[in-house]
């Protein structure tokens, strides 16, 4: 697992690689509730695009990095899901309250609701 801070248009993001899960949340939470306290602007982004797996404890810190972005009163978007992350936000139906959308940024398109068979 590897995470970077990046400044892509000017908007701080933070970078996470590998697994989102509750083999790594302990390392992520500090660095992600850093990233979003002390983002440079009102906005700041969380790149999942390199997210391999998630679980609930990834959705967990998903919904820390929200609060304390609201709390320190900044915009947070999360960009380019990977199709690990967009399977299951749509599993979970959270896709909407993360604010992301059924397709990555990269034009990989996943289904907004999963194929129950």
């Amino acid at each position: 697992m590897e995470n970077r801070i990046t400044s892509p248009g000017g908007t701080p993001a933070f970078a996470v690689e590998g697994e989102f899960t509750i083999f790594s949340a302990a390392a992520l939470k500090p660095e992600i509730v850093a990233a979003v306290r002390n983002a440079a602007g009102q906005a700041v982004e969380i790149d999942l695009a390199q997210v391999s797996e998630i679980d609930s404890a990834g959705l967990q810190l998903m919904a820390l990095a929200k609060r304390e972005a609201a709390a320190a009163g900044r915009d947070l978007s999360f960009v380019r899901p990977s199709a690990a992350v967009l399977d299951v936000l749509a599993l979970c139906d959270l896709a909407s309250f993360f604010d992301v959308p059924a397709s990555s940024d990269n034009g990989d398109p996943r289904p907004a609701q999963r194929d129950p068979s």
